[in-house]
């Protein structure tokens, strides 16, 4: 697997240290100190990962700030995975995050070896749901191709200008998709 593109979202500077010492090699870590920082580093890059902190307030133990990072970046990312994380966890928040799309959850402290777990695991997932978006698109477009020529009884000019392209660009169209 290539590396893992992460990013740490934990208003503690130790948490976020300790996360990239667990993942090592293994991921190209950001960070991101607030839900502010991170939404600015999600508009900058891909990533395969988000670990959001749960709590950004000093004293808070809601989960409130989490569910709502989890919102913001599902509502730019679908496909991204979000394990999500708490010093503070009850049974009802990890269940709550969970059915509101989170990909995992872990407490802190956390073990390496679950981290390290469970970050994979939500890249594997983000890189498979990518590629399954990316065929979905090549089927689609491969059907609208090959309707248009239908359409046009294979006049590859006349499907062209129907579709928009030039008649070289149709071709490698065409070509890609065994046409």
């Amino acid at each position: 697997m290539d590396k893992i593109a992460l990013l740490i979202a934990d208003d503690d500077a130790d948490v976020r240290g300790a996360a990239r010492l667990a993942l090592g090699c293994r991921a190209d870590a950001a960070e991101a100190a607030s839900l502010d920082e991170m939404a600015g580093q999600l508009s900058e890059r891909t990533f395969d990962v988000v670990m959001l902190d749960m709590n950004f307030a000093l004293g808070a133990r809601s989960g409130r700030d989490g569910l709502e990072g989890l919102a913001r970046i599902q509502a730019s990312d679908p496909t991204l995975s979000v394990v999500l994380m708490t010093a503070f966890g009850a049974v009802s928040l990890a269940v709550e995050s969970l059915k509101r799309g989170g990909a995992d959850f872990l407490l802190k402290p956390w073990r390496n070896d679950a981290l390290v777990a469970a970050v994979e695991t939500a890249a594997a997932r983000t890189r498979q749901e990518r590629e399954g978006e990316s065929l979905e698109l090549d089927d689609i477009e491969r059907g609208v191709i090959e309707k248009a020529l239908k359409r046009h009884e294979g006049n590859i000019v006349q499907a062209a200008a129907a579709l928009g392209l030039s008649r070289p660009a149709l071709y490698r169209r065409m070509s890609k998709y065994g046409l």
